[in-house]
């Protein structure tokens, strides 16, 4: 049966600002990176402090996805942290908007979304 999320993979219009992103604004390190010649194409192995990864890929002109809140499909990515004020500080002294952080009605958790650099909707969930 499932033990849980090994990665999440996320195709990205500008490798190098992206790059930035998940490494020196969210702070995840790296584990690999490689140069696919024959594809024009990067592949960046990121990790997450429970051992889950996200691969960041780029493509060359890899279509954009519509992006609608309640669209079918896979609806965001959501991080666990304990003090969601500490983090949405970090990332608006990162120049990354966040809304307001809410309250989940049925878990009293606190939470709050924002993007990273393609509008993929990001959350971050308190989970203390």
């Amino acid at each position: 049966m499932l033990l849980g999320t090994h990665h999440v993979v996320i195709i990205c219009s500008d490798y190098q600002r992206s790059k930035a992103f998940y490494t020196q604004v969210l702070g995840l390190k790296i584990i690999a990176e490689h140069y696919r010649e024959q594809r024009d194409s990067y592949k960046l192995d990121l990790a997450l402090p429970d051992g889950s990864q996200i691969e960041l890929f780029s493509f060359p002109n890899a279509p954009k996805r519509p992006s609608y809140p309640e669209a079918q499909g896979l609806r965001h990515l959501a991080f666990k942290v304990n003090d969601i004020d500490e983090v949405v500080n970090w990332l608006r002294s990162n120049d990354v908007e966040c809304e307001a952080i809410r309250t989940d009605e049925y878990t009293n958790k606190r939470f709050t979304f924002f993007n990273d650099p393609d509008d993929l909707p990001l959350e971050l969930y308190q989970i203390k």
